[in-house]
């Protein structure tokens, strides 16, 4: 069974800075992952021509159950609030979807911690202190029936500032023994093996360097799991025709 995690930028090429259908399509299928995690994911967003990026993927890779969650409720950048789940169809919406190639049981959205107030941080470049309005985050979960069984799959995208992804992770895996074993963590943590391991007791299934796509240094997507019977065949970081991450890949068996 091939599972894979892939921050998608909402379909945009780094080098052209256009988003195009046609190479969504050909990064999904690329992949032919059975499993897929995405982050970064436009719904009626103008700058993707207000494509739903989830129905895109999901019928490129053949996906019999799918879900959306946003994270945000309206344009990144520009005007949005923390999405609720109560929003009016149309809406246009940011955030992560997890897609499968087998029946899902049950899906449920669990809302991470957030920062509720804009606040000063270092960042690179010529204006170092920004003022940051960090997002809202949120993990998808899917309680799978795969060929290797009846599986729990989560997908999130944590925050980039250093401490407050730690506690979203830790509240996270602590939200994650609520469902049922075994379960697989999945997604753009904005955090490095090292950090993952220190903060959680979960097991990597796939290593490799994710970020920037143009030549990875560092491993910022991640799957982990607690089902110690779970073995790897195969393990890549391909590079694809979208975003500025390389998507995580893991054939799995037992």
């Amino acid at each position: 069974m091939r599972m894979a995690t892939f921050n998608i930028l909402h379909g945009r090429t780094v080098r052209d800075g256009l988003v195009h259908r046609d190479r969504l399509v050909e990064a999904v299928r690329e992949l032919d992952a059975d499993v897929l995690a995405l982050q970064e994911v436009d719904l009626d967003q103008p700058r993707s021509g207000m494509a739903d990026l989830t129905a895109v993927a999901a019928e490129a890779m053949g996906a019999v159950s799918h879900r959306f969650v946003a994270a945000i409720s309206g344009t990144p950048g520009a005007t949005w609030m923390a999405a609720t789940g109560d929003e009016q169809p149309g809406t246009a919406a940011y955030g992560i979807a997890l897609l499968s190639r087998f029946p899902a049981e049950s899906w449920q959205v669990l809302r991470l911690p957030r920062i509720p107030v804009p606040f000063p941080m270092y960042l690179p470049g010529p204006n170092r202190v920004q003022i940051v309005d960090e997002e809202p985050r949120a993990a998808m979960v899917g309680c799978l029936d795969t060929p290797l069984g009846p599986m729990t799959v989560a997908n999130t995208h944590l925050s980039f500032v250093p401490g407050w992804n730690r506690m979203q992770l830790r509240r996270l895996v602590r939200d994650l023994q609520g469902f049922p074993a075994p379960r697989v963590l999945m997604g753009d943590l904005n955090m490095v093996p090292q950090a993952i391991q220190r903060w959680t007791r979960l097991r990597p299934l796939a290593s490799g360097c994710t970020f920037p796509a143009d030549a990875p240094d560092r491993q910022l997507d991640h799957i982990l799991t607690d089902d110690r019977s779970l073995r790897v065949s195969r393990c890549c970081t391909p590079e694809l025709p979208i975003s500025d991450h390389r998507a995580l890949v893991v054939d799995v068996v037992r």
